[in-house]
């Protein structure tokens, strides 16, 4: 069985949406275990499930161009993973979340992509094409190959981040379990 820990912080409930996409799509992977890991909360439990885990995907909302505060102190945390290299050859992916269409989304996943780097992971992108026009009900409507990009209007999240975002984010989920599985063997 594989195990793959959507590890995220949500300001106001928009990323957990996306966070809970991902993990939805993750468990259609027959064999594959999904958590959700809400990092401004971890304890020393956490930590263990993050070094058994198979797969680790990021997620956090685009604050002033990057990652949230609570995000980056999880991954500050995560030193003590990389001076023994605990996370080496893990499948890693991310998600981001913002207001606006762009909203320096591209800045949050780049860092998310350097932490899996320094980790040694192994990136897994949105195999998902861009959809011309990014109509709301589409999939990959923001254009992001990188991992997957989510526009929530400034509306409560039981109205945003649209149909099509959270698609996105259940079909990304599905393939990083797909590696994660792939990965055992």
């Amino acid at each position: 069985m594989s195990k793959v820990i959507v590890a995220y912080h949500s300001g106001y409930g928009h990323t957990l949406k996306v966070a809970e996409a991902v993990v939805a799509g993750a468990a259609k992977v027959a064999g594959t275990q999904a958590k959700l890991l809400d990092v401004s909360k971890i304890q020393e439990a956490d930590w263990t499930e993050l070094d058994a885990a198979d797969a680790i995907v990021f997620g956090s909302p685009t604050y002033m161009g990057g990652p949230s505060g609570p995000f980056k102190m999880f991954a500050d945390a995560t030193a003590q993973r990389w001076f023994t290299q605990g996370w080496k050859n893990k499948i890693a992916g991310g998600f981001t979340c913002s207001t606006n269409m762009s909203g320096d989304k591209y800045s949050t996943l780049m860092y998310f992509v350097t932490l899996a780097m320094q980790h040694a992971m192994v990136w897994v992108g949105n195999s998902l094409p861009p959809t011309p026009g990014g109509a709301p009900e589409t999939t990959n409507r923001l254009g992001s190959s990188i991992g997957v990009m989510a526009q929530a209007d400034n509306a409560p999240a039981d109205i945003t981040p649209p149909k099509g975002d959270l698609d996105t984010a259940a079909h990304y989920g599905e393939r990083i379990a797909t590696y994660a599985a792939v990965r055992l063997k």
